[in-house]
C-alpha cells in the first residue's frame, strides 16, 4: 500500500514550496510520487517539481475532481500501478474543494492500494484578516478537512494575524495539531500522522468547478516551431492567464521582476529563463519571493491569477517587450 497525504491550502499558501522541502528530506530508500493539480493550464508546479526526483503527474486546468473524478483517477491509477511509490503526495489547486478528493481516496476500490494518512493544510494566517478569504467556501473547507494546520509564513506574521489565528484556533482547532513554519519548511515526520476523521464537511455537489478537459493529463506544451503561446482559464470567481515560451527565449531580469511585482493581480507564479540561468517567481498579494540558480529550464512558464478580469493583452504586450532573444 502507498502511504498517501493530501496537501491543501489556498492560493499562495506555500504548498509547492513545502512539497519541494519534503522531497528534499525524504528517506533515501523510498520512492515518492506527486499528483499535482493547478487552476491554470500551463503547468507551473509541474515545472517546479520536475527536478525533484519524484514521480510526477499533472492535472492542469481546474479541479482534479471534475467530471466525476475521472482526471484524478486516471493520474492516480497511473502513479499507483506503474510507479508503485512508497509515498504519494497530492497537491490540489488552491481553489480546490477537498471533500470529493477525500471521497475518491477513501473509496473501496482504493482500499488495497492507499494508506491514507494525515491531510495537511498550509495556512497564511494573514488570510484570517481577509473577509474575502473567510467567505470563500474552498478556503473554509480546506481548513475543515485538515488533520494538521501548518501556519506557514511565520516570518511575515503580524500581531493582528497572530491574534486572528489564536482566536480561530480556539474556536475550530479541536483535537488537531497546529504547526508553525517559514518558507514551507516542515518535517517529513508530519506525514506519518494518522487521519483524525473529525472534520464534518458540507456536500460538494454544488461546488462550482472550472472545466478544461481538452488538455487531458499533460500540461500545455508548445507546438513545433512556435515560440510562445497563451492560455486562459476561469472559474469560481477567478481568472487565470498563463504563457509558455520556448527554450531559446530569455528575459531581461530586472524588467521581468518589475513586471511580476507590479501586475495588478492577486497571484503570480513562474519559472523563467534569464541571462543568468533560471528565476523562480512566486508572488501572493504584495509578497514577492524570487529564487535564482544557474541551471536553465527547458522552457519558460508564468501564470497570473486575478479575481477581476485583467487586461491580459496589455500585460502580454509588456511581457513580450522584455524578451532578449
Amino acid at each position: 500500500m502507498t502511504k498517501t497525504n493530501l496537501i491543501t491550502g489556498f492560493l499562495g499558501s506555500g504548498k509547492t514550496t513545502s512539497i519541494l522541502h519534503l522531497l528534499a528530506n525524504k528517506p533515501a530508500n523510498e520512492k515518492w510520487a506527486v499528483l499535482v493539480n493547478e487552476f491554470g493550464e500551463v503547468g507551473i508546479d509541474g515545472a517546479l517539481l520536475a527536478g525533484s526526483g519524484a514521480l510526477l503527474k499533472e492535472i492542469p486546468g481546474g479541479c482534479m475532481c471534475c467530471v466525476n473524478g475521472l482526471p484524478m483517477q486516471v493520474g492516480l491509477n497511473t502513479l499507483l500501478r506503474q510507479g508503485k511509490p512508497d509515498r504519494l503526495l497530492i497537491e490540489p489547486t488552491g481553489l480546490g474543494h477537498p471533500k470529493q478528493i477525500l471521497d475518491i481516496l477513501t473509496a473501496p476500490v482504493y482500499e488495497p492500494w492507499i494508506d491514507l494518512q494525515a491531510t495537511l493544510c498550509l495556512l497564511d494566517p494573514r488570510l484570517l484578516l481577509d473577509e474575502k478569504a473567510l467567505n470563500n467556501e474552498n478556503f473554509r473547507d480546506q481548513l475543515a478537512a485538515a488533520d494538521i494546520i501548518v501556519a506557514n509564513k511565520a516570518d511575515r506574521a503580524s500581531a493582528e494575524s497572530q491574534q486572528a489565528l489564536d482566536s480561530w484556533w480556539r474556536r475550530y482547532g479541536g483535537a488537531r495539531e497546529l504547526i508553525f513554519s517559514e518558507q514551507g519548511n516542515i518535517a517529513p515526520a508530519l506525514l506519518e500522522k494518522p487521519r483524525l476523521n473529525t472534520a464534518s464537511l458540507p456536500s460538494a455537489s454544488g461546488h462550482a468547478h472550472s472545466h478544461a478537459p481538452k488538455h487531458g493529463l499533460a500540461a500545455l506544451n508548445l507546438p513545433e516551431q512556435q515560440r510562445w503561446r497563451r492560455s486562459l482559464n476561469s472559474g469560481q470567481g477567478y481568472q487565470a492567464c498563463g504563457w509558455i515560451f520556448d527554450a531559446d527565449t530569455q528575459f531581461d531580469t530586472i524588467g521581468l521582476l518589475e513586471w511580476a511585482r507590479l501586475a495588478p493581480v492577486e497571484r503570480v507564479k513562474g519559472v523563467m529563463r534569464i541571462a543568468e540561468g533560471l528565476v523562480r517567481i512566486n508572488r501572493q498579494g504584495q509578497d514577492l519571493h524570487i529564487e535564482t540558480q544557474n541551471v536553465a529550464p527547458p522552457d519558460s512558464r508564468i501564470e497570473l491569477i486575478a479575481e477581476a478580469q485583467a487586461d491580459w493583452n496589455g500585460l502580454q504586450s509588456a511581457l513580450l517587450k522584455l524578451r532578449l532573444s
